[in-house]
């Protein structure tokens, strides 16, 4: 049975991270306190801000940013969106 974790953006238990996503402390916060359904979504929107934005990594501004999108996106604060995106219909 996997862990579960009181989830920060959806307010439910759901199944926890099985290991920290980042380094050091931001990722054992976000172990903590993400599920891993939650991650997964973000990590699709940061791929898409990344690819649309055509963000530089290596860029101290463009990790700030992508940092700042993500706080938003777990406190279900409105985010950056991919301009021309659309979802794949249900």
């Amino acid at each position: 049975m996997s862990q579960t974790v009181l989830c920060r953006k959806y307010q439910q238990e759901l199944e926890a991270l099985p290991m920290p996503p980042l380094p050091g402390k931001k990722g054992q916060e976000i172990q903590a306190s993400v599920s891993k359904q939650a991650w997964e979504e973000w990590q699709a929107l940061q791929t898409r801000l990344i690819n649309e934005k055509h963000l530089n990594l290596l860029d101290p501004e463009a990790r700030e940013y992508l940092m700042d999108q993500l706080e938003r996106f777990l406190d279900n604060r409105e985010t950056d969106q991919a301009e021309g995106y659309v979802p794949p219909s249900q």
